[in-house]
């Protein structure tokens, strides 16, 4: 293990992100990139947040690859060539992000991005066109309000309102300053951040953006919503869901794909509202994770995601294919289907059974054979959580957002419990664990001090 840990202590954190580094002069004399030097015009900026790659492209999987959507062989776990993946997959205490770059590197090169958007911006206010300033200033808010929101949802123990001024958030980078000590945030100050920042961004951003890797106020409204459900707080979820859908409230019609295709969907599809992609760890290839059984077989024959999700393996199981990013990479933006279900959840839950049924069923008409869906009913608001909830899972499968359910269901007495089974041993996840704040890099508390996830 010595070896191990020795390997494991890299420094994640470089000089672009420009996290945590008090004292290691080779990170602070170096420049990080020569296009952050002298921005000078908002264009500059823009061209910045305009970096697909470095932007887009690397939402956190880590708590796709902790859900319970997949399982392993003992063969395919042993052919895992990350330790850190192996572990990740038992819910091992700690080591989970020991190699460069990992989800903790590049979540928060996002915010350094953004953070060094908003340090240049307000200097250019009186050269530049004022739309584009204040579109630049909207996309630097809202990238550094997800990638906050994304960092909490996968360090951080469930938000509970009588816990969070105490529980442990994350550290909030609001400037470019790499001298600057990082302290972590209690979870009540993260959220308050990750909702300014957010609620900030919207009468700046466009509601139509030139394409949707740019962020728009759909995109924020959508983001809101997101978070809020999060937290639990359904009520002001439902309320920026139907602000987002009152803005673009596009559906495929899944009787237009093709279930033989190697991949259904295209990117940038029109369901799509803010293009965002998670990379997928190695347990997370849809060749060796194996979707769950039970999952596989809620869907109804007729139901066109049963063949346009999954591929069969030839031995009874399944891959996933259906990603909204038309081809391995898993979608983590923001689309219509998550947020109609997210109004849908917020009716339900506020006693709105007629409005919550009626959003399900747009969405689910959409999801069937033509001429075979017949729409679902529900007996009382317990009945149509229960029957959404079932259907945000199917919907939503292999998002990164089954985490986050799991622990805020979990708070609400779910007791959703997590096994896995390897070499004849069996590990279990219990509900409300500490181990869902997964461990932050050991190396990033080496050099900053910060306190560690209690395990």
């Amino acid at each position: 293990m010595n070896k191990y840990i020795k390997s494991g202590i890299l420094f994640s954190l470089i000089a672009g992100v420009g996290l945590l580094l008090t004292g290691c002069h080779k990170y602070l004399d170096a420049k990080p990139d020569v296009k952050l030097v002298i921005p000078k015009s908002t264009a500059d900026l823009q061209a910045l947040l305009d970096n697909y790659i470095r932007l887009n492209s690397f939402d956190p999987s880590a708590g796709e690859a902790s859900a319970d959507n997949y399982y392993l062989s003992d063969a395919d776990w042993a052919s895992l060539f990350s330790l850190d993946n192996k572990r990740m997959y038992t819910w091992e205490k700690d080591y989970l992000f020991s190699t460069y770059p990992n989800n903790w590197s590049q979540t928060y090169d996002v915010v350094y991005v953004a953070n060094t958007v908003l340090d240049h911006i307000d200097d250019l206010k009186t050269t530049n066109n004022t739309d584009d300033w204040s579109n630049v200033k909207g996309q630097a808010l809202y990238h550094r309000g997800k990638s906050f929101s994304e960092a909490a949802s996968i360090w951080c123990l469930a938000y509970d309102p009588s816990t969070a001024v105490a529980d442990l958030g994350i550290p909030l980078r609001l400037n470019s300053n790499f001298n600057e000590i990082s302290k972590r945030a209690t979870l009540q100050v993260t959220y308050d951040r990750i909702i300014a920042d957010v609620k900030a961004s919207i009468p700046l951003l466009p509601v139509t953006p030139l394409h949707v890797m740019r962020p728009s106020k759909a995109a924020a409204y959508g983001l809101l919503a997101r978070v809020y459900l999060n937290m639990r707080q359904y009520t002001l979820a439902g309320l920026y869901a139907d602000s987002c859908l009152q803005l673009y409230n596009k559906l495929l019609d899944y009787n237009k794909y093709s279930p033989v295709a190697t991949y259904p969907f295209a990117q940038f599809n029109a369901e799509v509202i803010m293009e965002n992609r998670r990379p997928i760890l190695p347990s997370l290839n849809k060749g060796i994770a194996k979707i769950d059984s039970i999952v596989y077989l809620s869907y109804a024959a007729n139901d066109l995601r049963k063949t346009l999700f999954f591929q069969s393996n030839g031995n009874g199981t399944y891959g996933f294919k259906g990603s909204y990013e038309g081809g391995l990479t898993l979608f983590g933006g923001i689309a219509t289907d998550e947020i109609y279900l997210i109004r849908a959840e917020s009716y339900a839950r506020t006693g709105n059974v007629t409005l919550a049924m009626n959003d399900l069923n747009i969405l689910l008409i959409t999801r069937w054979k033509t001429g075979t869906f017949i729409p679902f009913t529900a007996t009382g608001p317990v009945d149509a959580l229960q029957i959404i909830l079932t259907e945000r899972r199917k919907e939503l499968l292999m998002r990164g957002l089954r985490w986050m359910d799991i622990k805020r269901l979990n708070k609400e007495g779910a007791g959703i419990l997590l096994t896995r089974k390897l070499n004849n041993q069996l590990y279990t996840l219990p509900p409300n664990d500490l181990r869902y704040a997964l461990p932050l890099p050991e190396d990033v508390i080496l050099l900053s001090g910060m306190v560690q996830n209690d395990r």
